[in-house]
């Protein structure tokens, strides 16, 4: 069947967008494409939401003749292209990514222009078409912990003396700054505000408040932090992100709010959850020690492209 190629044109866009990652979330191995929460983020997840981040930058959408969107083609960072696709039509990608080069390449320092894509390792599909277009492998990548829920017993949450697990009150612009604040500390970050967490709370459809979990420090301050973002359609709850602040570490603190937030997942009729984290040997041992022991790892694959 012919497929089309147009620019992203509006809101219609995006919500056919999003769909097409709820649809092929039953049929595509975990990670393949993103899950509802990443793209709810780029949309809903700053402070004027009015300004639609997503269009900041070149967004390519691909459709057949009857107008089912099968593929799309975004950028996350400055050099970086993220290919969603329905497994129906993978034959695709290689124009997806000759259009990635052309419009989301961007300069280096040597006059030249760079493109990233982000390959996970079973995907031998995307690494032949990346090879022959002359990408590179990185040796930085990240990964995707999966746990299906299932019918096994779930930990407890123990929470340290003097802290108090709540949900967060997006109504409040103090809750707000303080996750905003405890965001910046956590991740070594300044452009953290109150404004973008509120909007994304107020639009974002994935975002659930009784998922939305803090541990309140005896100051008040908030000491860690876990969203559970939902996909209602496919029973799926994500953890991002999962913090903690660098004064209040080594308390067990992430680990009772994740405990929590299984609970209310399963409650809910959730069946997978899924986090994503790095390399980090630490992060990867925590995630494996509350069960998510099913790892998807991928790697940044790299092209420059000769001015």
């Amino acid at each position: 069947m012919q497929v089309y190629a147009h620019a992203l044109s509006g809101e219609d866009d995006f919500w056919r967008m999003r769909a097409l990652l709820s649809v092929t979330f039953p049929i595509t191995p975990i990670g393949l494409n993103w899950e509802v929460r990443r793209l709810d983020g780029q949309r809903f997840y700053e402070a004027g939401v009015t300004a639609n981040r997503l269009q900041a930058r070149p967004v390519q959408l691909w459709e057949t003749a009857d107008g089912d969107l099968v593929g799309y083609v975004l950028a996350e960072g400055r050099d970086d292209a993220h290919i969603q696709i329905h497994p129906d039509y993978r034959h695709v990608e290689p124009d997806m990514v000759a259009w990635a080069e052309e419009h989301l390449a961007a300069p280096t320092a040597d006059g030249d222009r760079a493109l990233e894509i982000y390959t996970y390792e079973y995907d031998a599909l995307r690494q032949h078409i990346l090879t022959e277009r002359g990408y590179t492998k990185m040796e930085y990548g990240g990964m995707v912990r999966h746990l299906r829920l299932g019918k096994q017993p779930l930990p407890q949450p123990v929470i340290a003396a003097g802290y108090t697990l709540r949900t967060t009150d997006p109504d409040d612009l103090a809750d707000c700054q303080r996750i905003a604040d405890l965001l910046n500390a956590a991740f070594g970050r300044t452009f953290h505000n109150a404004l973008e967490y509120r909007n994304f709370t107020r639009y974002a459809p994935c975002f659930r408040r009784d998922l939305d979990l803090v541990m309140e420090a005896p100051d008040g301050s908030f000491a860690a932090y876990i969203g559970a973002p939902y996909d209602e359609e496919n029973h799926y709850g994500i953890f991002e992100p999962v913090c903690t602040h660098p004064d209040h570490q080594r308390k067990g603190l992430a680990r009772a709010l994740m405990a929590e937030g299984l609970l209310r997942l399963r409650a809910l009729g959730a069946v997978d959850v899924t986090v994503d984290t790095g390399d980090m040997v630490a992060a990867n041992a925590f995630y494996t020690a509350m069960g998510f022991t099913e790892a998807y790892k991928g790697y940044s694959w790299r092209k420059t492209i000769a001015e």
